[in-house]
């Protein structure tokens, strides 16, 4: 039996009354359920994208304008407003009579800031409009690789160096593009500025030098800072990347004065970089302060054109180039001021001012003379017979030798080898310069002929058999007294790229070498031959010190110093750094030998008429690294020999002292003499005569 639900006729007509009376047609056939509409979805969705849009929009707003608005304020006034330093105008220098020895002249710079280059891609069409217009307009390349035969390619190009300085996140830095840009050509970039967004011209002081060469060992130059010492100048508020600094002779020595304190302005700028206005006062900023040299314009120009003739006469008298190298200089010897200068070969300050090309780099770095060393206080060489000022003045100070001590000069003598005294094979034969010999020597006739056998024996002695023993100064008291003149250390002088020079001594030779020190060298220290060095400066110095009565003043090149407005901020003093102990009668004696050398004996090419010369000739032999590269010294041959010569006069009351260095310049009675006869000629001339 089925379970079946049974539903009767009357059940079914109460449902239908119902149905009725609900309002329903029970007849009616059934309908389908509602089905969700697609588009009302959709649109559903766009309402609520935009919802979500908006609150991500205001919750970014207010991100930036409430929680961040301090921070991002900061950053769009830095954006927008700018500082930039302004330049000082750097000191100027003067000679001692005021006249310029140097200009400040504007350098105009391209420089891009590849931030305000139009366009995004390095390649953009706007921008490389930009760098084809700079390429027309300073004869650049656009690409080291697109260079044409009228574009050098050796250097990057524009893009080159923008590319590179992005690639580094240079972004707003000011690229150097080109330095040294006509100022025509400048004028019409500054002027074409709204067509080419970050393009900046940028006006910086350079320095140009009038006289070139005659006077750039002493003044040096200015250039860009060197990398390798970029640190130390940012510690001092230098702009590695703007600045140019002093590099050599009084630029560098005075550049804390002459370098002048920058100013400040601060201005907005629009968003291709361009400035549109000034905010607030600018800090004007104040000029270096001005420097004046002791130095004699003319003085320096008699003094330059006579030793580079002197040096062009021996050349020619060789048939071929043995020097080009020498140095003369002059010093007031009351006061240690230095009135001339030279060092040739020399070089033109000019080309390191906008930076030197590698070509001319070349040339000056391999010259084998060495023009950019200033041969007046670099070289160390030997001096030849001026040094017998020293061992003269240490006799008559020691009481080795009188003014009439008599000394036989028969043209050379033997010194027997100590460790075999009786074997004249192993004795040393030395020879003075005159082979006839000078005969019978005293103080006077011993200087003024430089006579080599009376100086061996004063100051190495002489002790042989048969024959008086004299014992001479010896080793000790002849460094002592080299010492006591300077010799062996630095004078001091207020430029740099000053040697010490050398001074032997026993104790030197043991712990250098190893060696005893032999009789021999003594003798050779006695002529100033041998381990002994010097400087043209430094003999200069013992000269001065002859000529005034022993002081060894300090050189100094530079008078005094004035600020923009003509204060005098240093004044010169000079500066006494020693004094030698040798008493002025002796030193006077010394005096009268030099005169006589000029009256009538080896230095007579340095009389001046009217006026009391006193000189002293000296040939040096020598064998150094130079001379051996170029054969001067080679095995079995003579050594070559530097012409020197020392002055001052008048006598009886010293206005200048100077020296003459030629290398390799021979006899320095027959070179050396003459070109100091030229500069007393013109110091001591006529003042209402023109001057060079």
């Amino acid at each position: 039996m089925s379970d079946q639900v049974t539903v009767s006729s009357e059940e079914i007509q109460m449902s239908t009354e119902d149905m009725r009376a609900a309002g329903l047609d029970p007849h009616a056939t059934a309908q389908p359920l509602p089905q969700a509409d697609p588009l009302r979805w959709r649109q559903l969705s766009l309402y609520g994208f935009i919802v979500l849009a908006f609150v991500a929009f205001f919750w970014r707003l207010w991100d930036l304008q409430v929680v961040h608005r301090a921070e991002y304020l900061e950053k769009a006034q830095i954006s927008q407003s700018k500082v930039v330093d302004l330049e000082a105008p750097r000191g100027m220098i003067y000679d001692r009579a005021g006249t310029p020895l140097v200009r400040n002249v504007p350098n105009f710079t391209i420089a891009i800031v590849p931030i305000y280059l139009p366009g995004d891609e390095p390649d953009n069409e706007e921008r490389m409009q930009v760098y084809q217009r700079l390429s027309s307009l300073l004869n650049m390349p656009i690409t080291a690789a697109s260079a044409s035969t009228k574009l050098s390619g050796s250097e990057p190009g524009i893009k080159d160096i923008v590319d590179q300085a992005v690639k580094e996140g240079q972004y707003y830095r000011e690229i150097p593009i080109k330095t040294g840009v006509p100022r025509e050509i400048a004028m019409i970039i500054e002027e074409q500025k709204m067509k080419l967004p970050g393009v900046k011209l940028k006006v910086v002081g350079t320095r140009y030098y009038p006289l070139g060469s005659l006077i750039s060992q002493i003044i040096g130059y200015v250039g860009h800072i060197p990398a390798e010492s970029a640190a130390s100048y940012t510690d001092n508020q230098y702009d590695p990347d703007v600045d140019r600094v002093g590099l050599a002779g009084i630029e560098a020595k005075l550049e804390s004065y002459l370098r002048g304190t920058k100013g400040r302005k601060y201005f907005e700028e629009d968003a291709a970089g361009r400035e549109v206005s000034i905010v607030g006062e600018p800090v004007p900023s104040v000029p270096g302060e001005n420097v004046y040299l002791s130095i004699d314009v003319g003085l320096q120009k008699v003094a330059t054109d006579a030793l580079q003739a002197e040096i062009n006469t021996i050349n020619q008298s060789q048939g071929k180039e043995v020097t080009r190298r020498g140095a003369a200089i002059a010093m007031n010897p009351q006061t240690g001021q230095i009135l001339a200068m030279v060092s040739l070969p020399t070089y033109d300050d000019n080309l390191f001012t906008q930076g030197i090309s590698q070509t001319a780099w070349n040339v000056i770095s391999d010259d084998i003379h060495l023009p950019l060393v200033n041969h007046a206080i670099a070289d160390q060489v030997p001096p030849g017979s001026i040094f017998k000022l020293i061992p003269a003045s240490a006799a008559l100070q020691e009481k080795v030798i009188t003014p009439k001590t008599i000394i036989n000069d028969p043209g050379s003598i033997v010194i027997p080898n100590k460790y075999y005294p009786n074997d004249p094979g192993q004795a040393k034969k030395l020879t003075c310069w005159l082979r006839t010999g000078h005969g019978a020597m005293d103080l006077l006739h011993g200087l003024a002929y430089s006579c080599d056998v009376y100086f061996w024996e004063v100051g190495a002695g002489y002790d042989v058999p048969n024959q008086p023993k004299f014992d001479g100064l010896g080793v000790d008291r002849l460094a002592n007294y080299s010492k006591y003149f300077g010799l062996g250390r630095m004078t001091n002088i207020d430029i740099p790229g000053e040697a010490a020079g050398h001074v032997p001594t026993p104790k030197w030779l043991r712990q250098v070498y190893g060696q005893t020190w032999p009789t021999g060298e003594t003798y050779n220290f006695a002529i100033g031959q041998g381990y002994l060095l010097v400087t043209p400066l430094q003999m200069l110095n013992v000269t001065a010190a002859v000529a005034n009565g022993g002081t060894l003043y300090r050189p100094q090149i530079v008078d005094h110093i004035t600020d923009s407005n003509g204060n005098v901020v240093r004044a010169f003093k000079p500066q006494a750094d020693a004094k030698v102990p040798v008493s002025l009668e002796n030193l006077q004696l010394v005096q009268q030998g030099m005169e006589a050398s000029v009256e009538w004996g080896t230095s007579t090419k340095a009389k001046v008429p009217g006026v009391r010369v006193a000189g002293k000739t000296g040939t040096a032999e020598f064998c150094d690294d130079l001379a051996i590269k170029l054969g001067f010294c080679a095995t079995g041959k003579s050594y070559p020999i530097h012409a020197w010569f020392v002055s001052f006069a008048p006598v009886d009351n010293p206005q200048i002292a100077l020296i003459v260095y030629i290398y390799n310049g021979g006899e320095g009675s027959e070179h050396a003499a003459p070109v100091a006869k030229k500069m007393l000629d013109y110091y001591f001339a006529d003042k209402t005569k023109p001057k060079p």
